[in-house]
């Protein structure tokens, strides 16, 4: 305890915060429509979101405190994609099955190591790209939005540089509360009204069939290791941390599996939003920047015991301010990849169709380009480095 409290600074607890905001900002509605496509009553899906918001709040937030760099969880976006374009075909107990078997098969490949194994092969160089490749949309969707809203962002981007050449721990900080008081300003920002309650879990007895264990759990769990695992862990390794990826991997699906009957469809390490909690504006101490990760869990649990009110207040912000938070927030994390991803001579023309290829944002069979990009790279550098061997 007295070694958290020495390492607590509030650029950390702001860090954690926007990474749990730009974690549920984008896609909270989606949550809410798949579980009412599935056939889900009010009820149940405020228990979707307390089982969310506990399974990936205190998995993010102890694994962060136990070892000791940021582990920011989330649920996958991608994931919610496939429920939402497959409900149709199941019932919300069968979906609920589904959820179980997709968190148990992903706790035993964590535990077994046969993660780990896969991800030593893949040079960082590529990942670095992938990465990079991801995150570039939302710095473009940055200056985009200068085409509509121009003194806004024009603000908060003077706000930035200006205090990340006098204050530049604190520029995130300081860049957010500016942004804060200056929104009611620039669009339309009503606070709503607050009811303040405790949301009620309810329990949906699974069911199990061939049919949603085939046709959701697999590919669930397949688009889970893909889109948020692969990412999420190279993400960690690229701001020199040494993840334990068996434990990050197994305790996150383990905590799916014990959660699933109340509606928890996913927790996964978190892969765009975690590069925040990772940054140098955190703290300049990599050693001290867990509690950005502790802090990220910490709000993700606030969610799910007053998951209708918080939800509610969260996503009142204007789509707008999200944005131009999450690209701003993001700019340390796309130059730091972008410098790895061609540092090194003999990967960059790998470095470089990978990070083309992950910024495309194509899917194929519901598994997003990061996947696609970084397999494309692999091969890529596999032929390149075997003709230079020769």
């Amino acid at each position: 305890m007295q070694k958290l409290l020495q390492d607590f600074s509030v650029p950390a607890v702001f860090a954690g915060f926007i990474t749990f905001l730009i974690g549920i900002s984008v896609s909270a509605v989606l949550v809410i429509q798949a579980a009412q496509l599935l056939g889900a009553n009010p009820a149940q899906i405020t228990s979707w979101f307390w089982a969310l918001g506990l399974g990936i709040g205190l998995s993010g937030l102890i694994l962060s405190w136990k070892f000791k760099y940021p582990v920011a969880t989330s649920w996958s976006t991608a994931a919610l994609a496939l429920i939402i374009a497959t409900a149709s075909g199941y019932s919300l107990y069968e979906a609920i099955g589904a959820f179980l078997v997709s968190g148990l098969l992903t706790a035993v490949l964590g535990f077994s190591g046969i993660f780990a194994k896969i991800i030593n092969y893949i040079p960082q160089s590529l990942t670095s790209a992938m990465l990079a490749g991801v995150l570039l949309k939302f710095g473009i969707a940055l200056f985009a939005s200068m085409q509509n809203d121009w003194a806004f962002i024009l603000s908060l981007l003077a706000v930035y540089v200006i205090t990340k050449r006098l204050w530049a721990r604190y520029c995130i900080v300081i860049t957010v509360i500016a942004g804060i008081i200056i929104c009611p300003f620039f669009m339309e920002f009503h606070v709503p009204v607050m009811h303040w309650g405790l949301a009620k879990p309810v329990w949906m007895a699974p069911e199990f069939t061939w049919s949603a264990i085939l046709g959701l759990a697999l590919p669930l769990f397949v688009i889970n290791m893909a889109s948020q695992y692969l990412p999420g862990i190279a993400m960690i390794k690229s701001y020199g941390y040494q993840p334990h990826v068996n434990q990050l991997i197994g305790w996150t699906g383990t905590a799916q599996t014990l959660l699933s009957p109340f509606g928890c469809y996913t927790v996964n390490i978190a892969a765009i939003s975690a590069a925040v909690s990772l940054d140098d504006q955190v703290h300049p101490d990599p050693s001290k920047r867990y509690i950005a990760g502790m802090s990220c869990g910490f709000f993700y649990i606030l969610m799910g015991l007053f998951a209708a009110t918080l939800t509610s207040l969260l996503m009142s912000f204007p789509h707008l301010f999200i944005v131009a938070l999450a690209g701003i927030a993001l700019f340390g994390t796309i130059s730091h990849n972008i410098a790895i991803a061609f540092h090194e001579v003999k990967d960059r023309e790998a470095a470089l169709l990978t990070f083309l290829f992950s910024a495309s944002g194509i899917q194929f069979f519901g598994i997003g380009s990061a996947f696609w990009g970084l397999l494309f790279g692999f091969a890529v550098s596999l032929i390149l480095n075997f003709g230079v061997r020769k």
